[in-house]
């Protein structure tokens, strides 16, 4: 059965009101609910980034039954894996298992602020092997001491830990990443409906006799009552979105999404997010995933203007929409 996500965009909405969502999102009926995690907004109309794993652990508190995700971290330069480890675990004792830490080689935007600088995608992709083998192993609760290429590691070692592993998902966009983590993590995420990414990663599990996996999508949505409206607030806060991962993840600040976004037509957005009130043409959009074979969707919806009158008005009998449009099994 396809299960359907609300996305806690980090880069939109305040802590407190992120809080709320989460907790209004469980009641209306989502099956989990995933979480940015970033520095900066992408524009400064978004005007918010606050630190995602706060926020993780108040929603982890204030909730009781909803999966949650990071949609995703980058345990490579902001952050060390030996920390990411010990924040993931700690969520997961805190959500009683329901978390589970989605990883990702990360952008230019939120990584560079403490001044590393940005690598080429091969050495990110090596980072990113060596980041999920450290936090694996530390999963395991035992004495850690790691020499690799790019990360050290010092007789590190979790105490406190669920009671089962935190499951690890992790992002690809081509054959290079699926060749390199569909063995390595448990669950693939994604953010455009491919079916060649998930016809490759089971491929590569199959082979290395692997259970089966979560494919974990995500998709900007715009519902408002009124259609221009809509468009406005999509082409304000997410034209950025079309300029595609190979210029997402190089752009380094909020100024340069805005120049590499400055001709983006509120047309150019509407072609790629759903807009206005008409649920049928959402559920159209995201059927994309499930075609695709993705087994977990997580819908964005764009901006914190209107974003509870979506949860109050829209959310419920989309999510029915949703349910009876998408495969059974």
């Amino acid at each position: 059965m396809t299960r359907f996500g609300y996305t806690l965009m980090t880069e939109q909405s305040g802590p407190k009101a992120l809080v709320d969502y989460a907790v209004a999102a469980e009641r209306i009926g989502f099956d989990f609910e995933v979480s940015s995690d970033h520095y900066f907004p992408w524009l400064d109309s978004q005007g918010h980034s606050p630190y995602a794993w706060t926020v993780l652990g108040a929603v982890a508190h204030a909730t009781e039954h909803v999966d949650l995700m990071t949609y995703v971290t980058c345990p490579t330069i902001r952050y060390h894996p030996a920390v990411v480890a010990q924040k993931a675990a700690t969520l997961g004792i805190l959500s009683d298992g329901r978390f589970t830490l989605g990883l990702g080689a990360g952008e230019n935007l939120n990584e560079h602020v403490v001044g590393r600088g940005w690598p080429a995608v091969d050495e990110r992709h090596g980072l990113l092997v060596e980041a999920v083998d450290i936090i694996s192993e530390l999963f395991t609760g035992e004495l850690l001491s790691y020499r690799g290429e790019y990360f050290q590691v010092d007789s590190a070692r979790l105490w406190d830990l669920p009671a089962a592993p935190v499951e690890i998902g992790i992002a690809v966009s081509g054959a290079q990443s699926v060749a390199s983590f569909a063995t390595l993590a448990d669950h693939l995420v994604a953010t455009e409906p491919k079916p060649e990414l998930v016809t490759a990663w089971d491929r590569a599990r199959d082979a290395a006799e692997l259970p089966p996996s979560r494919k974990i999508g995500q998709i900007p949505i715009c519902w408002d009552t009124d259609h221009e409206r809509a468009l406005t607030r999509a082409h304000d806060q997410f034209r950025w979105s079309g300029l595609g991962w190979p210029v997402n993840a190089n752009l380094p600040t909020t100024q340069a999404f805005a120049s590499a976004s400055a001709f983006v037509r509120p047309e150019d957005v509407a072609e790629s997010i759903p807009c206005g009130p008409d649920l049928d043409a959402i559920v159209d959009a995201v059927s994309a995933y499930w075609e695709a074979g993705f087994t977990d969707i997580a819908l964005v919806q764009v901006g914190d203007e209107g974003q509870q009158a979506f949860l109050d008005q829209a959310a419920e009998p989309l999510l029915r929409k949703l349910r009876e449009a998408a495969p059974a099994d």
